[in-house]
């Protein structure tokens, strides 16, 4: 009798199907995808009304510019932003005046920014207490500009502007401007020439009494001189109150800045002894009254604290070490002041 072996058929194994869970995570981490990506990107640039401009100034940057907009809860998700122009814009940001129109996405206004072709308006940033020089300087380097005198010599853009002075320091008002793409840099030197003479002539009809300038533009120095030596409009009246009582008892000013002028390409920005005793037209180190031009662009309150002075008797100041100056109304005073600023940096470092 024969055996009959049973054969046992083998079932062939079916995928198995992923849990309901696991495709509803799958679900959920996609709809917050889109969501985050829909409320970061895509969402709607804050406009008020149907258009309006939008500033980017030389030296933004897009971490900037984004941080700027969450701080003012303008966007969500900065970093998506970010992670956004790190992958997708290879570029960095234009200075100019862009139009935002009511409907563009953040990610438009992105892309957009970084095209100078797009931008509607040049930003010209004058920082008060740089130099004609550096003006002139970041005018050549900007390509919304049309170079018509900034190339020529200094005498010649002054003959070119019709400006009656010989030098052009401090004639030029520093501020934030916008002028149309390809305006030339003559009508913009024009401009804040107009503009620095109205807030001189201004501040010289309302100036105190008995201060010791022939005119406004020693006055204009003065300025200069102020601006250069603080950067807290706290101190600029006191700044100047001090210059003021040393040119009315007949001392010298004794101010670095004025030695930093002088100096020229020279300085790299140290200021040694024999740099203290070696004679430029500008250092008032060796020299009695004002130099003979300004040493910066001023500012209007610079202007302004030129002509109004503090009422204090201090003839001195040094800086404290932890930002400011204090102001002293004799030298043993001034001397103390000195030692302990020394101190402060000694503690420093």
């Amino acid at each position: 009798m024969s055996s009959v072996k049973s054969k046992s058929k083998k079932k062939k194994s079916q995928p198995q199907k992923p849990p309901k869970a696991v495709w509803l995570t799958v679900l959920s981490f996609a709809i917050i995808i889109c969501v985050v990506l829909w409320s970061s990107l895509f969402k709607d640039y804050p406009v008020e009304g149907k258009k309006q401009m939008l500033a980017i100034g030389e030296g933004d940057t897009y971490s900037g510019f984004i941080d700027r907009l969450a701080k003012e809860d303008k966007v969500n998700f900065p970093v998506v932003l970010k992670l956004y122009q790190k992958l997708m814009i290879h570029d960095t940001l234009k200075a100019g005046v862009y139009e935002v129109r009511q409907g563009m996405s953040i990610r438009e206004v992105m892309v957009m920014i970084s095209n100078i072709d797009n931008a509607q308006m040049n930003r010209i940033l004058v920082i008060e207490g740089t130099t004609f020089k550096q003006l002139i300087d970041a005018l050549k380097r900007d390509p919304l500009v049309t170079h018509d005198i900034s190339n020529l010599p200094y005498e010649q853009i002054l003959k070119a502007l019709e400006i009656p002075y010989s030098h052009p320091e401090g004639l030029f008002a520093p501020d934030t401007y916008f002028f149309a793409k390809g305006e030339s840099d003559k009508k913009i030197l024009k401009d804040l020439y107009i503009r620095q003479m109205k807030a001189l002539d201004q501040a010289w009809e309302k100036r105190a009494q008995g201060l010791p300038y022939q005119d406004k533009y020693e006055a204009l120095i003065m300025a200069s001189i102020v601006e250069k030596e603080t950067s807290l409009d706290s101190e600029l009246e006191q700044v100047s109150g001090v210059f003021v009582r040393r040119l009315q008892q007949g001392m010298r000013l004794q101010t670095d800045p004025t030695v930093i002028y002088g100096m020229g390409s020279k300085y790299t920005g140290n200021i040694t002894r024999q740099d203290l005793r070696t004679p430029t037209p500008y250092n008032t180190y060796t020299m009695s009254g004002l130099p003979p031009t300004p040493i910066a662009l001023p500012s209007k309150k610079a202007i302004e604290a030129a002509m109004h002075p503090d009422s204090s008797n201090n003839i001195y100041f040094v800086a404290t070490g932890n930002g400011g100056h204090k102001f002293t109304a004799n030298l043993q005073e001034h001397n103390r002041a000195v030692q302990e600023y020394l101190a402060v940096i000694r503690s420093k470092n």
